[in-house]
């Protein structure tokens, strides 16, 4: 053959590969409201950045009459490309080929590209659309997801890694969602879930939806397994170029500088308002955040699991900061089980990527209750308290009302190694609220007196001003400065700016045990 010939034959095999393998198939993607993996990525990346890999590979496999369809590209398609301008790895699950199904191609495929995006330094997304593994690959389709799961590991901590659950996503193939750092799922189209409605019918007897099992809301607001919930599918990719902004490319470096339309120096009067002169009324702690950050952009992860506690991404003059909050308006901002390992998977994932950490606290302790002593509180509130002390970036923590017990001491106190701590003129801070504390203390005062209120009140009162305030904490160097509301912004615009250079050098060891 001439070289004409052979290029022309080249250009063939790549309209080939890069044609649905059946547009039926695309037609009932279409039908349901769903994009096709191709589509998926060109939403993703940066128009016309994208470069596959591996589009002319086929699978092996025999029998069960699959050696008859063997399509260019197998069921996903891999590649690079840009977001932002900042290069990004990515593999898409194609459910118009083999439903999408995970063979051995498949995951060579897939593993090759995780192998890139950890060799370069670079995030790697994964659009999930799969029936999981393939049957009629056997166990060597089982193989392929241990594969996938072990780079999972490898990866973690290394280089960003996101998965966006499109479609159907069971059994095994649930597991590199959830080893993956943030999990976006689409209203209605997806589903996460080990075993199927059917089959917990036949065991257990209890019927089930697949949405009401494994839909977004099911595992945003009960399992906590997904961070975002987006309307459609293009709203989902578009949610994950805003979370990438705030990112960086992998651990050796930091998230991009973006110039802010806020000043630095702004004063925010709002703040002076905004709580309540009675210490038990809720206010919003999003809403506080909104008038520290720039611009009012702050990106809540997991809004909607253990909504007590607040966390996302916003910036201070530019630069990417994670935010956690305790939240008053839902169980008081108290720490509970689901609240504490929300955190604190946070805050590591944080750590491990060079992302300062600042700290909004109003926490009066650890949720009470039987069903929270049996369900593990003291392990799962350890877990937060181990994050907290291990991170090594920039940790700043304000103290805006109660801080309360041993809640007060996991919520990034001076004494897990908090770098700057500030606490404003309302913040509460002692081993427990005044009331509690005087009830404790004197109670044969208050029962012998001839008016018990009045006792009680006058005790309260001399209790707040002696111990319950930060005045008592500034004095012993547990906090650094009293601010006023409205200096939050500048002064940890500041405190940031001086610890940017922050080096903490740790002991040698292979790693932690966190009470997992």
């Amino acid at each position: 053959m001439t070289t004409d010939e052979l290029i022309e034959q080249l250009r063939q095999l790549r309209e080939q590969a890069t044609e649905p393998a059946s547009r039926r198939a695309v037609d009932r993607q279409h039908d349901l409201g769903k994009l096709t993996a191709r589509e998926r990525i060109e939403a993703l990346l940066d128009k016309g950045s994208f470069q596959e890999m591996d589009m002319l590979v086929r699978h092996q496999a025999s029998g069960f009459g699959i050696e008859e369809k063997r399509p260019l590209g197998d069921a996903v398609i891999t590649g690079w490309g840009t977001i932002d301008g900042r290069t990004v790895f990515v593999f898409a699950e194609d459910f118009t080929a083999f439903g999408g199904s995970l063979g051995e191609v498949v995951a060579d495929k897939i593993c090759k590209v995780m192998d890139l995006a950890m060799d370069t330094g670079a995030p790697i997304i994964g659009l999930k659309d799969s029936g999981g593994a393939r049957i009629q690959e056997g166990v060597a389709s089982l193989d392929g997801y241990g594969r996938i799961f072990e780079r999972n590991v490898r990866a973690s901590g290394v280089i960003p890694q996101i998965s966006v659950v499109m479609g159907p996503c069971a059994g095994g193939a649930v597991y590199s969602p959830a080893i993956t750092d943030f999990v976006y799922q689409v209203e209605g189209l997806s589903h996460l879930f080990i075993t199927g409605p059917d089959v917990i019918r036949t065991v257990t007897g209890e019927d089930v939806t697949f949405e009401d099992l494994g839909g977004a809301h099911a595992h945003a607001t009960k399992s906590g397994v997904t961070h975002f919930v987006s309307a459609d599918g293009r709203a989902a990719l578009e949610e994950v170029r805003y979370l990438l902004s705030f990112l960086p490319r992998n651990n050796m470096e930091v998230p991009p500088y973006f110039t802010p339309m806020d000043r630095p120096d702004r004063m925010e009067e709002d703040l002076t308002s905004i709580i309540p002169d009675n210490a038990n009324l809720p206010y919003d702690m999003v809403e506080l955040i909104e008038m520290v950050v720039d611009d009012g952009e702050f990106y809540q992860v997991h809004e909607h699991y253990a909504p007590n506690i607040v966390i996302g991404f916003g910036r201070l003059d530019g630069y990417a900061v994670a935010i956690v909050g305790n939240q008053p308006a839902v169980l008081a901002g108290t720490l509970d089980i689901a609240s504490s390992g929300k955190a604190a998977r946070f805050i590591r994932f944080c750590d491990a990527f060079n992302i300062p950490v600042v700290s909004f606290v109003d926490v009066p302790g650890f949720l009470p209750g039987i069903e929270q002593e049996h369900g593990g509180i003291i392990r799962h509130g350890a877990k937060l308290l181990y994050a907290y002390a291990e991170a090594t970036v920039p940790k700043l923590t304000v103290i805006t009302r109660k801080a309360y017990g041993g809640a007060y001491v996991v919520m990034n106190s001076r004494s897990v190694r908090a770098d700057v701590v500030y606490a404003w003129p309302t913040a509460e801070i002692a081993v427990m609220g005044a009331q509690g504390a005087v009830n404790i203390i004197h109670r044969r005062s208050i029962n012998g007196a001839d008016d018990p209120l009045a006792r009680s009140q006058e005790l309260i009162d001399e209790y707040e001003s002696q111990f319950n305030n930060p005045y008592v904490a500034a004095e012993r160097g547990f906090v650094d400065e009293v601010i006023e509301p409205r200096e939050t912004r500048p002064r940890l615009i500041r405190a940031l700016e001086m610890l940017r250079t922050k080096r903490e050098a740790m002991p040698p060891r292979k790693h932690g045990n966190i009470p997992l």
